[in-house]
C-alpha cells in the first residue's frame, strides 16, 4: 500500500513539474534517447516540395523510437522505473512494471548508419536520385538525440518511357494497354508507381490468360545518365522468366465439391461426378441443385483464364452466406507441358440450422427508438437452392429517465419471418447480375406491437416481396415493389386517460385510425465505413415509399371522403427521407461525426396526415437527445407542460448533429455534442398553433440542445450514456428562444426541467 501511495504522489508531482526527470534512474555512461530530428539542405536556400511532409516521414522511419510521451511526459517510463526491479517474475510489481510501464531508451541502441542508409534510401525513391544523408548525435545532462542532415540534391523527372517490343502475344498486349501506363513523361520519379505499374501490366496479362505471370517478372530499367536531372524508363520482361508464365491458358475440366470436408476428401474424389452443363459436381448427398452453380462459378469450360471471372465467383460463392470456407484451386495438366488448367472448388456448408442473440441500439420504420433485444433462427438451404428463412422475435423500449415524463415506458414486440433467395426471382423476365455481389429475392412476414405505456396499443401486420442487391461494395438497393401494411389500434375511446391525450396531443386520433397502407418503396445506401484506413468516411441513405396509388384507382371512396378497403381506410401518401453522415478522424484518437437527416411527407387523397407509423418525430436518445423523446415540435407548438405523454409527430422534418468523440482509456469513450431540429406539419393544425411549415421561418424554429456522453465500446456492442440540455426552445417567443442565460445546475429545478438523460445501446449515428 505504501508503494502504491508513493507512486501516486510521484505521478501527481510529475503532472504539475514538468521537469520531472528520469534520467536519476539511469546507471553511469547511459543516455536516454529523446529521438530524431532531421535537417533538409541547411545550408542551401532552396525548398523541396512538400519539406514537412517529407522532413515528417523521415524522422518516421528513424529507429529506435523514442519512450511514448503525453504532452511532454514519459509516464510509461516514470512507471516502469517507479516499479523497480520485481523480486518476483509475477506479482503487482512485475504487471506494473513490464504490462503498463516501459523500458528506457537509451542512446547506445541508435544505429546512426543504418538510419543514414534507410532514409537515403527513401528519397532516392522518391526521385532525388543524388541525396545524402549524414547522422550525428547529441548528448548533454544525460539526454540525447540523433541529428540527420539530409541534402537532397534535385528530384529527376522521367523524359521518356519505352516499352518491350512487339515479339508476340504476351508484349502485344501490354503495348496494347500502354496508354494506362502509370508512368507519365513529365512526372517525379517516384519507386511506388513503378512498383504500381509492374501490377498493371500483371493484371492486364492476367485478364487474358496469363496464370502463372507474376509482377516480378517485370524489370522497370532506370537511366539517369542522360541528363539535366532527366531519367528514361524502359519497361522489360526479364530473360529469366519461366516457359510457364508467357503462355497464356485455358480451363479444362471445372469440379465442384458442394459439401466439402477433409475427412471427406478421399471418398468424394472416388465418386462418380454429375455432370450438369460444364460442370462436374461431385456430392452424393445432392447438398444444392445444380443449377445453383450457374451463379456462382462464371468460367467455362475451354475458354481463356481471367482474373476478372476467378475473382467474381469467389466474391460470389463468398457472399452467397452458405458456406464456412470457400476454396479454389487451378491444377496444370501434365505438369506444365500444355496450356490448361483444371479448376477444383472445394465449398464447406455452414450449418444448416443456427441459433444467434443480439442486443442492438434501433430505429426502425415507425420511428421506435431506443433498444432491443433479439433471437433469430436461420434455416439455411431450405429448398436446396441455397435459399434462407429467418424466425425472429425480438422487444424493443424506449424510457426517459428525466425531464417532465420522467418514468413514461414504451414498448415494442415483434415477430418476423423472412425468407431470402439467392436471385432475381421477376415474373416473365430472367434478370441477370455479373457483379460479385448475390442479388437477393426476399419476401417477408411480421407484426409487431406498439403499446405506448398502457394507453393505447397499435398492431402491425406486414407483409412484402422485393429485391435486395449490391451495385458495389458501396452501393446497395432494395427495391419492395409490394408492401402491405394493416395498422390496427387497440384502445378505449371511453377511456378517460385517452380522451386526455387526445387533449394534449391533438392530431393523435386520426393518426391512431385503423388505416391500410399499401404501396411500393425503394432505398439506397452508399457507405465506405469498411475501409477504416480512410481519415474521412461517408454514409448516405435515401428512401423512398409511395402508398395507395394504385389501389386508389380501383377502391370507392367512403362517407367520409377517403377510400375504404374492407372499411379500413387506405392510406394515399409519398414519403421521402435522407441520411447523410460524415465521420472525419481528427487523428487516431477523435472522431468528428456529423449527421444532416431530412424527411418530407405528402398525403393526399382523403388522407389528412400521413399513417402513425409512418410520421416523423422529434427528441430522444437517437436524435435530439436534450429533448424528451417525441415531445418537441411541431413547428413553435410547445406541448402543454402539464402533460405526462407527449406524442408529438410531423410531416417534415430537418435534423443536424454534431458530436466529437475522442477515446479516454481502453474501450472507454467520451464524445460532446451538439444537436439541433425539428418537425412540422404540412398544413397548419388549428389546435397546435405555430406547427406548420414555412420555408423561410425553418431556421429560426429549430431546436438545439447539447451535452457529454460516455461510451463502452467492445466492438461488439457499444453501451451509451448522454446527458443533455436545451440551449434553444423554438417554442418561446421569437427573441426569447436562446436560453443560454438561464443555465444552472446548481437549480434543482432547473435540473428537473432540463437536464435529460439518455441510456442506448450502439452509436446515435
Amino acid at each position: 500500500m505504501k508503494k502504491l501511495i508513493k507512486i501516486g504522489t510521484f505521478l501527481l508531482a510529475c503532472s504539475i513539474f514538468a521537469n520531472c526527470s528520469n534520467t536519476r534512474f539511469l546507471k553511469p555512461g547511459q543516455n536516454l534517447y529523446m529521438g530524431a530530428e532531421v535537417k533538409i539542405n541547411p545550408d542551401t536556400a532552396g525548398k523541396i516540395t512538400n519539406e514537412k511532409q517529407i522532413k515528417k516521414t523521415l524522422e518516421a522511419k528513424t529507429r529506435p523510437r523514442p519512450n511514448k510521451s503525453f504532452l511532454g511526459l514519459r509516464f510509461k517510463l516514470y512507471i516502469y522505473n517507479l516499479a523497480g526491479e520485481p523480486k518476483k517474475p509475477k506479482g503487482f510489481r512485475h504487471w506494473l512494471r513490464t504490462k503498463v510501464g516501459e523500458a528506457p531508451v537509451l542512446m547506445s541502441q541508435v544505429k546512426v548508419r543504418y538510419n543514414n542508409d534507410v532514409l537515403k534510401s527513401y528519397l532516392i525513391s522518391q526521385g532525388y536520385l543524388q541525396a545524402e544523408v549524414t547522422g550525428d548525435t547529441l548528448v548533454k545532462r544525460k539526454r540525447g538525440k540523433a541529428i540527420y542532415t539530409a541534402i537532397t540534391g534535385t528530384r529527376y523527372k522521367i523524359n521518356r518511357i519505352s516499352f518491350p517490343p512487339d515479339t508476340g502475344n504476351l508484349t502485344y498486349i501490354i503495348n496494347q494497354n500502354k496508354d494506362k501506363s502509370l508512368l507519365k513523361v513529365g512526372n517525379f520519379y517516384d519507386l511506388d508507381t513503378y512498383i504500381n505499374e509492374r501490377i498493371r501490366i500483371d493484371n492486364d496479362l492476367k485478364e487474358n490468360g496469363y496464370f502463372y505471370f507474376s509482377p516480378d517478372y517485370l524489370i522497370l530499367q532506370v537511366d539517369s545518365t542522360i541528363g539535366k536531372n532527366l531519367v528514361n524508363v524502359n519497361v522489360r520482361v526479364k530473360n529469366t522468366t519461366p516457359e510457364a508464365a508467357i503462355k497464356p491458358y485455358t480451363i479444362e475440366r471445372i469440379n465442384i465439391f458442394p459439401s466439402y470436408s477433409i475427412r471427406r476428401d478421399s471418398l468424394l474424389r472416388k465418386l462418380k461426378p454429375l455432370q450438369y452443363n460444364d460442370f462436374n459436381i461431385y456430392d452424393n448427398r445432392n447438398t444444392y441443385k445444380p443449377r445453383v452453380f450457374d451463379r456462382l462459378v462464371f468460367f467455362k469450360k475451354g475458354e481463356t483464364y481471367n482474373r476478372r471471372d476467378h475473382n467474381q465467383s469467389l466474391n460470389r460463392m463468398v457472399n452467397l452466406g452458405a458456406f464456412q470456407d470457400v476454396r479454389a484451386e487451378f491444377i496444370p495438366i501434365d505438369s506444365f507441358k500444355n496450356n490448361q488448367l483444371d479448376l477444383n472448388i472445394y465449398l464447406t456448408p455452414l450449418k444448416k440450422n443456427s441459433l444467434t442473440f443480439s442486443v442492438t441500439g434501433t430505429n426502425k420504420s415507425n420511428n421506435f427508438v431506443g433498444s432491443e433485444v433479439k433471437i433469430t433462427q436461420t434455416t439455411r438451404n431450405l429448398f436446396r437452392g441455397a435459399e434462407q428463412l429467418d424466425i425472429s422475435a425480438s422487444g424493443g423500449f424506449e424510457t426517459q429517465y428525466s425531464g417532465q415524463s420522467s418514468g413514461i415506458n414504451s414498448y415494442s414486440l415483434t415477430g418476423t419471418a423472412k425468407l431470402t433467395f439467392p436471385r432475381f426471382i421477376v415474373p416473365f423476365y430472367k434478370p441477370k447480375s455479373t457483379t460479385a455481389f448475390i442479388p437477393k429475392t426476399i419476401t417477408s412476414l411480421s407484426y409487431q406491437l406498439l403499446n405506448r405505456d398502457t394507453v393505447y396499443k397499435l398492431n402491425s401486420f406486414k407483409a412484402e416481396y422485393g429485391y435486395n442487391w449490391r451495385e458495389s461494395l458501396f452501393k446497395e438497393h432494395t427495391l419492395n415493389p409490394a408492401s402491405i401494411n394493416l395498422v390496427v389500434s387497440n384502445k378505449d375511446e371511453n377511456d378517460p386517460a385517452l380522451q386526455n391525450l387526445y387533449l394534449q396531443n391533438p392530431g393523435l386520433k386520426y393518426s391512431l385510425q385503423n388505416q391500410f397502407i399499401i404501396g411500393s418503396n425503394y432505398n439506397f445506401t452508399y457507405s465506405n465505413q469498411m475501409q477504416e484506413q480512410r481519415r474521412h468516411n461517408l454514409y448516405f441513405f435515401g428512401g423512398l415509399e409511395t402508398s395507395g396509388n394504385l389501389w386508389g384507382l380501383f377502391v370507392n371512396k367512403g362517407s367520409t371522403g377517403d377510400h375504404r378497403l374492407f372499411n379500413i381506410s387506405l392510406t394515399q401518401f409519398v414519403r421521402v427521407e435522407t441520411d447523410l453522415r460524415s465521420y472525419y478522424k481528427l487523428n487516431p484518437r477523435v472522431i468528428w461525426a456529423n449527421r444532416l437527416n431530412l424527411g418530407y411527407g405528402y398525403a393526399y387523397g382523403g388522407s389528412t396526415s400521413l399513417p402513425f407509423v409512418r410520421q416523423f418525430f422529434a427528441g430522444g436518445s437517437n436524435d435530439i437527445r436534450a429533448f424528451r423523446a417525441r415531445s418537441l415540435g411541431p413547428g413553435t407548438y410547445q406541448v402543454p407542460t402539464t402533460s405526462v405523454f407527449a406524442d408529438q409527430s410531423g410531416d417534415i422534418k430537418m435534423m443536424l448533429n454534431s458530436e466529437l468523440r475522442f477515446k479516454l482509456v481502453s474501450i472507454l469513450y467520451g464524445a460532446a455534442f451538439v444537436d439541433a431540429g425539428n418537425i412540422w406539419l404540412r398544413k397548419e393544425d388549428s389546435t397546435r398553433p405555430g406547427s406548420g411549415f414555412k420555408l423561410g421561418n425553418a431556421i429560426d424554429e429549430l431546436a438545439v440542445g447539447t451535452g457529454v456522453g460516455l461510451r463502452v465500446d467492445a466492438t461488439i456492442f457499444v453501451i451509451r450514456l448522454d446527458g443533455a440540455f436545451p440551449i434553444r426552445k423554438p417554442y418561446l417567443p421569437e427573441g426569447q428562444r436562446w436560453v443560454l442565460n438561464q443555465i444552472d445546475f446548481g437549480s434543482g429545478a432547473w435540473r428537473k426541467d432540463n437536464l435529460i438523460l439518455n441510456i442506448g445501446i450502439g452509436y446515435p449515428f
